[in-house]
């Protein structure tokens, strides 16, 4: 199976509810009368489109209607090319430091899927001929450092660890004084979940980030927000709040195979600005991919 394909399989409970309801809405009248412009904006909302791309798809949408009239006006078409439109400027895949490793720090709440999205990442950089390592900054959740350790078997990436409850910035430093001493180009880093509501926890974050940027000027090159589509809008939250604390480069979102609010990868992009780098649509070590908003709007919005 192609990643279309896979990224159309993950989407298809998003796509599948959305598109039902479009067609059903349009199919009922030919007509675009105000009770139809009202529930479409709902359909598109439910998706978790966000408020702004909601706006923009309806205004194009009636653009379209008083131009051409009821015959001929494709609404998913037009929806596609809205969103396709709106991601355009989108730059996916990661940033590559001008020299030595490129240090990338892997950041959200709890239960996103930090570590594994760490490992997937050093997987498609190992493809890539380039080397890697990965470093186990999670010193609190119980069990994160042997979860890291059996990825890096797998994948036959070296790990840099400390003890459980260690420091987990001086674990980051070590792993960059590895990264720098092997010559690696990409370092991975696996840092703690934390509630973007807790502050302590965000300067923890900050220090972590402090400590690489003396080793590295610049560093970490990359910081990479990871989100779960099944939390809907409530990753906006997330973003918005990490992004005051710790800036971010990029957004990463996981488990769109799971959720029928697919839609939120739109919103996130459109409020923010945040480029989204990578999706997953699986548990499989391919299965994180860069993002492609061609492909992620024709899966939303095919028929």
């Amino acid at each position: 199976m192609g990643f279309l394909d896979k990224i159309k399989a993950g989407l298809f409970k998003t796509k599948d509810k959305l598109v039902h309801e479009i067609k059903r809405i349009i199919s009922r009248s030919p007509k675009l009368t105000s009770e139809s412009i009202e529930e479409l904006e709902a359909a598109l909302i439910g998706a978790d489109l966000g408020q702004a791309m909601t706006s923009q798809i309806v205004t194009a949408v009636k653009k379209a209607y008083e131009s051409q009239g009821t015959a001929g006006v494709d609404f998913l078409a037009i929806a596609r090319q809205e969103v396709e439109q709106s991601l355009a400027g989108n730059r996916p895949g990661l940033i590559r430091a001008a020299s030595g490793p490129t240090i990338v720090s892997i950041v959200g709440v709890n239960g996103t899927g930090k570590t594994t999205t760490s490992a997937k990442l050093a997987n498609y950089v190992k493809l890539q001929q380039h080397g890697v390592l990965l470093a186990a900054c999670d010193t609190f959740r119980a069990a994160a450092i042997e979860q890291i350790k059996l990825w890096g078997q797998r994948l036959q990436v070296d790990v840099i660890a400390g003890a459980y409850g260690a420091d987990a910035a001086a674990v980051a430093h070590d792993a960059v004084t590895a990264a720098l001493a092997r010559q690696v180009d990409f370092l991975f880093i696996d840092t703690a979940g934390r509630l973007h509501t807790k502050h302590n926890l965000m300067q923890e974050l900050q220090k972590l980030h402090r400590v690489i940027g003396k080793q590295i000027p610049g560093a970490p090159h990359e910081v990479l927000l990871v989100l779960d589509a099944t939390t809907g809008m409530n990753a906006l939250n997330q973003a918005r709040e990490f992004h005051k604390a710790v800036p971010l480069t990029g957004l990463i979102v996981t488990k769109l195979d799971g959720t029928s609010k697919g839609g939120m990868v739109v919103a996130i992009q459109k409020e923010l600005g945040l480029p989204i780098k990578f999706i997953g649509v699986g548990e499989k070590p391919d299965d994180l991919q860069p993002f492609d908003a061609k492909q992620f709007a024709q899966a939303l919005f095919g028929e």
